[in-house]
C-alpha cells in the first residue's frame, strides 16, 4: 500500500501526519528524520489495527501541487 503523508515545518522541527490513518503522526528534527519516524509510526499503527481485529484503511488521499503565479 502507498499512503500519502503531509510534512509540515513546525517551529524548530517537522511534523508528519496521514489523512488516511487518523491519529498516525510523527515529529523529527529534519525531513529525513520525520520520514523515518512516520514510517515506523505507520508500521506500529497498522500492527495495532491488526491486533485489534480492525480493518486496515485503504489509501484514498491524493497529493497534487498547484502552481500559482507570484
Amino acid at each position: 500500500m502507498r499512503y500519502a503523508i503531509v510534512i509540515e515545518k513546525t517551529g524548530d522541527n517537522f511534523s508528519a501526519y496521514m489523512p488516511d490513518l487518523p491519529g498516525c503522526v510523527a515529529t523529527g528534527e529534519s525531513v529525513a528524520d520525520v520520514e523515518r519516524e512516520i514510517s515506523e509510526a505507520i508500521a506500529f499503527h497498522l500492527e495495532g489495527l491488526r491486533e485489534d481485529g480492525l480493518p486496515i484503511p485503504q489509501p484514498v488521499s491524493l497529493v497534487e501541487y498547484v502552481n500559482i503565479a507570484a
